[in-house]
Protein backbone atom coordinates (compact mmCIF):
# COMPACT_ATOMS: atom_id res chain seq x y z
CA UNK A 1 0.00 0.00 0.00
CA UNK A 2 1.16 3.54 -0.72
CA UNK A 3 2.29 5.68 2.20
CA UNK A 4 -0.55 8.16 1.62
CA UNK A 5 -3.22 5.48 1.87
CA UNK A 6 -3.20 5.60 5.66
CA UNK A 7 -4.25 9.27 5.55
CA UNK A 8 -7.10 8.62 3.11
CA UNK A 9 -8.32 5.84 5.40
CA UNK A 10 -7.91 8.13 8.39
CA UNK A 11 -10.02 10.92 6.90
CA UNK A 12 -12.66 8.35 5.95
CA UNK A 13 -13.18 7.80 9.68
CA UNK A 14 -13.84 11.46 10.47
CA UNK A 15 -17.43 12.58 10.76
CA UNK A 16 -18.06 15.93 9.18
CA UNK A 17 -15.34 15.71 6.52
CA UNK A 18 -16.83 14.58 3.25
CA UNK A 19 -15.75 15.14 -0.37
CA UNK A 20 -16.12 18.93 -0.40
CA UNK A 21 -14.30 19.60 2.85
CA UNK A 22 -11.58 17.05 2.17
CA UNK A 23 -10.89 18.56 -1.23
CA UNK A 24 -10.66 21.99 0.38
CA UNK A 25 -8.20 20.70 2.99
CA UNK A 26 -5.99 19.11 0.34
CA UNK A 27 -6.03 22.36 -1.66
CA UNK A 28 -5.13 24.32 1.47
CA UNK A 29 -2.28 22.13 2.69
CA UNK A 30 -1.08 20.73 -0.63
CA UNK A 31 -1.20 16.98 0.09
CA UNK A 32 -3.38 14.50 1.94
CA UNK A 33 -0.50 13.85 4.37
CA UNK A 34 -0.03 17.52 5.11
CA UNK A 35 -3.75 17.91 5.71
CA UNK A 36 -3.78 14.94 8.11
CA UNK A 37 -0.71 16.07 10.07
CA UNK A 38 -1.56 19.77 10.18
CA UNK A 39 -1.44 21.41 13.59
CA UNK A 40 -4.61 22.20 15.49
CA UNK A 41 -4.00 25.89 14.99
CA UNK A 42 -3.56 25.44 11.25
CA UNK A 43 -6.75 23.37 11.02
CA UNK A 44 -8.76 25.92 12.96
CA UNK A 45 -7.55 28.65 10.62
CA UNK A 46 -9.28 26.88 7.70
CA UNK A 47 -12.98 26.96 6.85
CA UNK A 48 -13.43 23.64 8.65
CA UNK A 49 -16.00 24.10 11.40
CA UNK A 50 -15.16 23.43 15.04
CA UNK A 51 -17.11 20.20 15.22
CA UNK A 52 -15.38 18.66 12.21
CA UNK A 53 -12.00 19.85 13.50
CA UNK A 54 -12.66 18.32 16.91
CA UNK A 55 -13.66 15.04 15.26
CA UNK A 56 -10.48 15.00 13.19
CA UNK A 57 -8.28 15.65 16.21
CA UNK A 58 -10.06 12.90 18.15
CA UNK A 59 -9.63 10.34 15.35
CA UNK A 60 -5.94 11.23 15.07
CA UNK A 61 -5.48 10.65 18.79
CA UNK A 62 -7.51 7.49 19.16
CA UNK A 63 -7.37 5.49 15.93
CA UNK A 64 -4.61 3.01 15.19
CA UNK A 65 -4.26 3.37 11.43
CA UNK A 66 -1.58 0.67 11.30
CA UNK A 67 -4.03 -1.85 12.77
CA UNK A 68 -6.72 -0.83 10.27
CA UNK A 69 -4.31 -1.20 7.34
CA UNK A 70 -3.29 -4.63 8.64
CA UNK A 71 -6.94 -5.67 8.71
CA UNK A 72 -7.41 -4.36 5.18
CA UNK A 73 -4.46 -6.45 4.01
CA UNK A 74 -5.67 -9.52 5.89
CA UNK A 75 -9.10 -9.36 4.21
CA UNK A 76 -7.53 -8.68 0.79
CA UNK A 77 -9.45 -5.44 0.46
CA UNK A 78 -8.50 -2.96 -2.25
CA UNK A 79 -8.67 0.68 -1.20
CA UNK A 80 -9.29 3.09 -4.05
CA UNK A 81 -8.96 6.84 -3.63
CA UNK A 82 -9.32 9.90 -5.81
CA UNK A 83 -5.61 9.49 -6.56
CA UNK A 84 -5.87 5.82 -7.59
CA UNK A 85 -5.49 5.14 -11.33
CA UNK A 86 -8.05 2.34 -11.03
CA UNK A 87 -10.72 4.42 -9.25
CA UNK A 88 -13.95 3.74 -11.19
CA UNK A 89 -13.92 6.35 -13.98
CA UNK A 90 -17.69 6.73 -14.19
CA UNK A 91 -17.91 7.39 -10.46
CA UNK A 92 -14.95 9.80 -10.59
CA UNK A 93 -17.05 12.19 -12.68
CA UNK A 94 -19.82 12.45 -10.05
CA UNK A 95 -19.77 15.71 -8.09
CA UNK A 96 -19.83 13.98 -4.70
CA UNK A 97 -17.65 11.00 -5.63
CA UNK A 98 -16.47 9.39 -2.39
CA UNK A 99 -12.79 10.06 -1.62
CA UNK A 100 -12.32 6.43 -0.54
CA UNK A 101 -13.80 3.19 -1.83
CA UNK A 102 -13.23 -0.23 -0.30
CA UNK A 103 -13.55 -3.19 -2.66
CA UNK A 104 -13.47 -6.93 -1.98
CA UNK A 105 -12.99 -8.69 -5.29
CA UNK A 106 -11.92 -6.92 -8.47
CA UNK A 107 -13.09 -3.87 -10.36
CA UNK A 108 -11.86 -4.12 -13.94
CA UNK A 109 -11.70 -1.66 -16.86
CA UNK A 110 -14.55 -3.62 -18.43
CA UNK A 111 -16.78 -2.57 -15.55
CA UNK A 112 -17.03 0.82 -17.23
CA UNK A 113 -19.73 -0.92 -19.29
CA UNK A 114 -22.10 -1.17 -16.35
CA UNK A 115 -25.83 -0.80 -15.78
CA UNK A 116 -27.54 -0.56 -12.40
CA UNK A 117 -30.60 -2.68 -11.72
CA UNK A 118 -32.69 -1.90 -8.66
CA UNK A 119 -36.17 -2.47 -7.35
CA UNK A 120 -38.36 -3.46 -4.47
CA UNK A 121 -37.41 -6.01 -1.84
CA UNK A 122 -40.97 -7.32 -2.04
CA UNK A 123 -40.87 -8.29 -5.69
CA UNK A 124 -43.90 -9.84 -7.35
CA UNK A 125 -43.72 -12.87 -9.62
CA UNK A 126 -43.80 -10.44 -12.55
CA UNK A 127 -40.97 -8.33 -11.15
CA UNK A 128 -38.79 -11.32 -10.36
CA UNK A 129 -39.20 -12.78 -13.83
CA UNK A 130 -38.47 -9.46 -15.54
CA UNK A 131 -35.36 -8.99 -13.39
CA UNK A 132 -34.11 -12.46 -14.30
CA UNK A 133 -34.61 -11.93 -18.02
CA UNK A 134 -32.95 -8.52 -18.07
CA UNK A 135 -29.99 -9.51 -15.88
CA UNK A 136 -29.41 -12.65 -17.93
CA UNK A 137 -29.31 -10.72 -21.19
CA UNK A 138 -27.08 -8.01 -19.74
CA UNK A 139 -24.68 -10.64 -18.43
CA UNK A 140 -24.60 -12.44 -21.76
CA UNK A 141 -23.84 -9.16 -23.51
CA UNK A 142 -20.84 -8.43 -21.32
CA UNK A 143 -22.53 -5.66 -19.35
CA UNK A 144 -21.66 -5.50 -15.65
CA UNK A 145 -24.75 -5.40 -13.42
CA UNK A 146 -24.54 -3.07 -10.41
CA UNK A 147 -26.97 -3.31 -7.51
CA UNK A 148 -27.20 -3.17 -3.74
CA UNK A 149 -27.26 -6.83 -2.55
CA UNK A 150 -30.70 -6.28 -1.02
CA UNK A 151 -33.45 -8.86 -0.95
CA UNK A 152 -35.77 -9.01 -3.94
CA UNK A 153 -34.78 -7.41 -7.25
CA UNK A 154 -31.18 -6.65 -6.19
CA UNK A 155 -30.36 -10.21 -5.27
CA UNK A 156 -31.96 -11.60 -8.42
CA UNK A 157 -30.00 -9.14 -10.57
CA UNK A 158 -26.63 -10.10 -9.05
CA UNK A 159 -27.26 -13.83 -9.08
CA UNK A 160 -28.65 -14.05 -12.60
CA UNK A 161 -25.96 -11.87 -14.18
CA UNK A 162 -23.24 -14.09 -12.72
CA UNK A 163 -25.02 -17.30 -13.71
CA UNK A 164 -25.18 -15.93 -17.26
CA UNK A 165 -21.40 -15.62 -17.30
CA UNK A 166 -21.30 -11.91 -16.53
CA UNK A 167 -19.95 -9.72 -13.76
CA UNK A 168 -21.65 -7.89 -10.93
CA UNK A 169 -20.79 -5.18 -8.41
CA UNK A 170 -22.65 -4.89 -5.11
CA UNK A 171 -22.60 -1.52 -3.35
CA UNK A 172 -23.17 -1.94 0.37
CA UNK A 173 -24.69 0.23 3.07
CA UNK A 174 -22.12 -1.15 5.53
CA UNK A 175 -18.44 -2.02 5.60
CA UNK A 176 -17.24 -4.57 3.05
CA UNK A 177 -16.30 -6.82 5.96
CA UNK A 178 -20.02 -7.15 6.71
CA UNK A 179 -22.69 -8.94 4.65
CA UNK A 180 -26.28 -7.79 4.75
CA UNK A 181 -28.74 -9.38 4.54
CA UNK A 182 -27.04 -12.41 6.14
CA UNK A 183 -28.80 -14.89 3.85
CA UNK A 184 -26.88 -13.35 0.95
CA UNK A 185 -23.51 -14.43 2.29
CA UNK A 186 -23.09 -17.11 -0.38
CA UNK A 187 -24.20 -14.64 -3.06
CA UNK A 188 -21.65 -12.14 -1.74
CA UNK A 189 -18.91 -14.74 -2.15
CA UNK A 190 -20.01 -15.33 -5.71
CA UNK A 191 -19.94 -11.59 -6.41
CA UNK A 192 -16.41 -11.31 -5.00
CA UNK A 193 -15.33 -14.05 -7.40
CA UNK A 194 -17.04 -12.38 -10.38
CA UNK A 195 -16.85 -8.69 -9.50
CA UNK A 196 -16.64 -6.93 -6.17
CA UNK A 197 -18.35 -5.83 -2.99
CA UNK A 198 -17.96 -2.05 -2.80
CA UNK A 199 -18.52 0.51 -0.06
CA UNK A 200 -17.38 3.94 1.01
CA UNK A 201 -18.10 3.10 4.65
CA UNK A 202 -15.15 2.20 6.91
CA UNK A 203 -14.58 -1.40 7.95
CA UNK A 204 -16.82 -2.45 10.80
CA UNK A 205 -19.69 -0.13 9.82
CA UNK A 206 -22.94 -1.91 10.58
CA UNK A 207 -25.86 -1.99 8.10
CA UNK A 208 -27.96 0.70 9.73
CA UNK A 209 -31.05 1.98 7.91
CA UNK A 210 -29.72 5.50 7.42
CA UNK A 211 -26.69 4.18 5.51
CA UNK A 212 -28.63 2.86 2.54
CA UNK A 213 -30.09 5.94 0.79
CA UNK A 214 -26.67 7.68 0.47
CA UNK A 215 -24.97 4.56 -0.92
CA UNK A 216 -27.44 4.64 -3.83
CA UNK A 217 -25.49 7.54 -5.35
CA UNK A 218 -22.61 5.09 -5.83
CA UNK A 219 -24.83 2.47 -7.47
CA UNK A 220 -25.97 5.00 -10.04
CA UNK A 221 -22.59 6.71 -10.20
CA UNK A 222 -20.79 3.53 -11.23
CA UNK A 223 -23.32 2.90 -14.00
CA UNK A 224 -24.07 4.29 -17.43
CA UNK A 225 -27.77 3.98 -16.70
CA UNK A 226 -30.17 2.75 -14.04
CA UNK A 227 -32.98 0.24 -14.56
CA UNK A 228 -35.88 0.28 -12.11
CA UNK A 229 -37.64 -3.06 -12.45
CA UNK A 230 -40.42 -2.78 -9.89
CA UNK A 231 -40.88 -0.09 -7.27
CA UNK A 232 -43.62 1.43 -5.19
CA UNK A 233 -43.94 5.15 -4.62
CA UNK A 234 -41.85 4.93 -1.45
CA UNK A 235 -39.25 2.54 -2.78
CA UNK A 236 -35.55 3.16 -2.21
CA UNK A 237 -35.07 2.33 -5.89
CA UNK A 238 -36.54 5.74 -6.72
CA UNK A 239 -33.72 7.36 -4.71
CA UNK A 240 -31.25 5.61 -7.02
CA UNK A 241 -33.16 6.86 -10.05
CA UNK A 242 -33.10 10.41 -8.69
CA UNK A 243 -29.34 10.20 -8.15
CA UNK A 244 -28.91 8.90 -11.70
CA UNK A 245 -30.83 11.85 -13.11
CA UNK A 246 -28.81 14.30 -11.01
CA UNK A 247 -25.63 12.67 -12.34
CA UNK A 248 -26.78 13.03 -15.94
CA UNK A 249 -27.24 9.29 -16.42
CA UNK A 250 -30.08 7.54 -18.22
CA UNK A 251 -33.01 6.03 -16.32
CA UNK A 252 -35.11 3.10 -17.57
CA UNK A 253 -38.32 1.85 -16.00
CA UNK A 254 -40.26 -1.35 -16.56
CA UNK A 255 -43.98 -0.57 -17.01
CA UNK A 256 -46.42 -2.33 -14.74
CA UNK A 257 -50.12 -2.55 -14.09
CA UNK A 258 -51.74 0.71 -13.06
CA UNK A 259 -53.60 -1.38 -10.48
CA UNK A 260 -50.39 -2.63 -8.84
CA UNK A 261 -48.95 -0.48 -5.99
CA UNK A 262 -45.64 -2.26 -6.59
CA UNK A 263 -45.37 -0.68 -10.03
CA UNK A 264 -46.57 2.80 -9.09
CA UNK A 265 -43.01 4.12 -8.80
CA UNK A 266 -41.99 2.78 -12.20
CA UNK A 267 -45.11 4.14 -13.85
CA UNK A 268 -44.43 7.56 -12.32
CA UNK A 269 -40.87 7.50 -13.69
CA UNK A 270 -42.28 6.73 -17.12
CA UNK A 271 -44.77 9.58 -16.82
CA UNK A 272 -41.89 11.89 -15.93
CA UNK A 273 -39.77 10.91 -18.94
CA UNK A 274 -37.81 7.77 -18.10
CA UNK A 275 -37.06 5.38 -20.97
CA UNK A 276 -39.66 2.66 -21.42
CA UNK A 277 -37.99 -0.72 -20.96
CA UNK A 278 -39.72 -3.70 -22.54
CA UNK A 279 -36.64 -5.68 -23.58
CA UNK A 280 -32.92 -5.49 -22.93
CA UNK A 281 -32.31 -4.04 -26.39
CA UNK A 282 -33.95 -0.84 -25.19
CA UNK A 283 -31.02 -0.42 -22.79
CA UNK A 284 -28.26 -1.65 -25.08
CA UNK A 285 -29.23 0.71 -27.90
CA UNK A 286 -29.66 3.85 -25.80
CA UNK A 287 -26.34 3.28 -23.97
CA UNK A 288 -24.50 1.98 -27.05
CA UNK A 289 -23.76 -1.31 -25.29
CA UNK A 290 -24.80 -3.64 -28.09
CA UNK A 291 -21.20 -4.60 -28.96
CA UNK A 292 -19.51 -4.73 -25.55
CA UNK A 293 -17.84 -8.17 -25.98
CA UNK A 294 -16.29 -7.04 -29.28
CA UNK A 295 -15.13 -3.77 -27.74
CA UNK A 296 -13.63 -5.59 -24.75
CA UNK A 297 -11.74 -7.95 -27.05
CA UNK A 298 -10.52 -5.07 -29.20
CA UNK A 299 -9.15 -3.20 -26.20
CA UNK A 300 -7.23 -6.27 -25.09
CA UNK A 301 -5.80 -7.10 -28.49
CA UNK A 302 -5.25 -3.54 -29.70
CA UNK A 303 -3.81 -1.25 -27.01
CA UNK A 304 -4.31 2.51 -27.36
CA UNK A 305 -1.80 4.17 -29.69
CA UNK A 306 -0.35 7.71 -29.53
CA UNK A 307 -2.39 8.60 -32.61
CA UNK A 308 -5.59 7.45 -30.93
CA UNK A 309 -4.74 9.45 -27.82
CA UNK A 310 -4.14 12.59 -29.89
CA UNK A 311 -7.40 12.22 -31.80
CA UNK A 312 -9.34 11.48 -28.63
CA UNK A 313 -7.96 14.69 -27.14
CA UNK A 314 -9.21 16.60 -30.20
CA UNK A 315 -12.73 15.19 -29.88
CA UNK A 316 -15.50 16.33 -27.55
CA UNK A 317 -19.15 15.49 -27.05
CA UNK A 318 -19.96 17.73 -30.01
CA UNK A 319 -19.66 16.27 -33.55
CA UNK A 320 -16.32 16.86 -35.31
CA UNK A 321 -15.86 16.28 -39.03
CA UNK A 322 -13.07 14.04 -40.26
CA UNK A 323 -11.46 16.95 -42.14
CA UNK A 324 -11.49 19.17 -39.04
CA UNK A 325 -9.89 16.44 -36.94
CA UNK A 326 -7.12 16.07 -39.50
CA UNK A 327 -6.44 19.83 -39.48
CA UNK A 328 -6.57 20.17 -35.68
CA UNK A 329 -4.34 17.18 -35.00
CA UNK A 330 -1.96 17.61 -37.92
CA UNK A 331 -2.46 13.95 -38.80
CA UNK A 332 -2.97 12.99 -42.47
CA UNK A 333 -6.63 12.44 -43.27
CA UNK A 334 -6.12 8.84 -44.41
CA UNK A 335 -4.47 8.03 -41.04
CA UNK A 336 -7.26 9.78 -39.16
CA UNK A 337 -9.89 7.82 -41.08
CA UNK A 338 -8.30 4.44 -40.39
CA UNK A 339 -7.61 5.27 -36.74
CA UNK A 340 -11.21 6.34 -36.12
CA UNK A 341 -12.41 3.00 -37.43
CA UNK A 342 -10.28 1.24 -34.81
CA UNK A 343 -11.33 3.67 -32.10
CA UNK A 344 -14.99 3.02 -32.88
CA UNK A 345 -14.35 -0.71 -32.65
CA UNK A 346 -12.84 -0.20 -29.19
CA UNK A 347 -15.79 1.88 -28.06
CA UNK A 348 -13.73 5.08 -27.79
CA UNK A 349 -15.67 7.13 -30.36
CA UNK A 350 -19.01 7.07 -32.14
CA UNK A 351 -19.94 8.15 -35.64
CA UNK A 352 -23.03 10.35 -35.43
CA UNK A 353 -23.33 11.43 -39.06
CA UNK A 354 -21.49 11.44 -42.35
CA UNK A 355 -17.82 11.56 -41.28
CA UNK A 356 -18.88 13.17 -37.98
CA UNK A 357 -17.45 11.76 -34.73
CA UNK A 358 -17.86 12.32 -30.99
CA UNK A 359 -16.24 10.86 -27.93
CA UNK A 360 -18.05 7.81 -26.60
CA UNK A 361 -16.89 8.80 -23.11
CA UNK A 362 -15.22 11.69 -21.38
CA UNK A 363 -11.67 11.48 -19.97
CA UNK A 364 -11.98 9.23 -16.95
CA UNK A 365 -14.67 7.16 -18.61
CA UNK A 366 -18.02 8.95 -18.56
CA UNK A 367 -20.02 7.81 -21.57
CA UNK A 368 -22.63 10.06 -23.08
CA UNK A 369 -25.67 9.36 -23.46
CA UNK A 370 -34.48 -2.93 -1.78
CA UNK A 371 -37.06 -0.45 -0.32
CA UNK A 372 -36.30 2.41 1.97
CA UNK A 373 -38.33 5.47 2.77
CA UNK A 374 -37.17 8.24 0.42
CA UNK A 375 -38.84 10.79 2.67
CA UNK A 376 -36.52 9.86 5.52
CA UNK A 377 -33.61 12.25 5.86
CA UNK A 378 -30.28 10.37 5.81
CA UNK A 379 -28.66 10.73 9.23
CA UNK A 380 -25.55 8.76 8.48
CA UNK A 381 -22.10 9.86 9.50
CA UNK A 382 -21.27 13.23 8.05
CA UNK A 383 -18.14 11.77 6.49
CA UNK A 384 -20.38 10.33 3.79
CA UNK A 385 -22.28 13.51 3.09
CA UNK A 386 -21.35 16.09 0.51
CA UNK A 387 -19.56 18.39 2.94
Amino acid sequence: MGDDLRYWVGFNLVRGIGPVRLRALIETFGTIEAAWTASEAALRSTKLNDRATDNLLQVRRQCNLDAILTQIDHLDIHVLTWDSPDYPPLLAQVADAPPVLYARGTITPGDEWAVAMVGTRRASVYGREVARRLAEELGRNGVTVVSGLARGIDGIAHKTAIEAGGRSLAVLGCGVDQVYPPEHRKLAESIMANGALVSDYPLGTQPEAQNFPPRNRIISGMSLGTIVVEAGLRSGALITADFALDQGREVFAVPGSILSPGSAGCNRLLRDGAHVLTEVRDVLEVLHLDQVPDKQAARLVLPETPTEAKLFESLTGEPHHLDDLSRQSGIPIEVVSGTLVMMELKGMVRQVGALQYVRAYEPGGVYDSGDADPAQEPSQADSHQVT
